[in-house]
């Protein structure tokens, strides 16, 4: 399974400081059958914890998610700032999600050469 980040949810995760392991975790729990929300159109909703905190009142993450195979944080926010993303917000996403989702090999090795996502590995340090 490979994790990657959008560039725009790179910088978010960096500005919130959520660290890399708690989207790993996340994706870990969608492995279990653990999701959060099924948005349709390949679109999950996952909770993810504020640093030092639970996951109830943390960030909400929107990932376009194919098990076993590869998922890409699109968007988060947090549940203080808003409930949840409006109809077309969610339809723009799925859009985005399905894309990302189709892309071949070379086309995801050059959206990580252009910074357009990033790789959430497994390492200690942010990638």
């Amino acid at each position: 399974m490979r994790i990657f980040k959008t560039k725009w949810l790179g910088r978010y995760a960096r500005r919130e400081r959520i660290a890399d392991e708690s989207l790993r975790e996340a994706i870990a729990r969608a492995e279990r059958g653990l999701v959060d929300a099924d948005l349709g159109g390949g679109v999950i909703k996952q909770r993810v914890a504020r640093a030092g905190q639970g996951r109830s009142g943390g960030h909400r993450m929107l990932i376009a998610y194919r098990a076993g195979e590869r998922a890409i944080f699109l968007y988060g926010f947090a549940k203080s700032e808003r409930d949840n993303i409006d109809t077309d917000e969610l339809l723009t996403l799925r859009d985005i999600g399905a894309a990302w989702l189709a892309a071949d090999a070379r086309r995801v090795a050059q959206a990580l050469t252009e910074d357009a996502l990033q790789e959430v590995t497994n390492e200690e340090h942010e990638t």
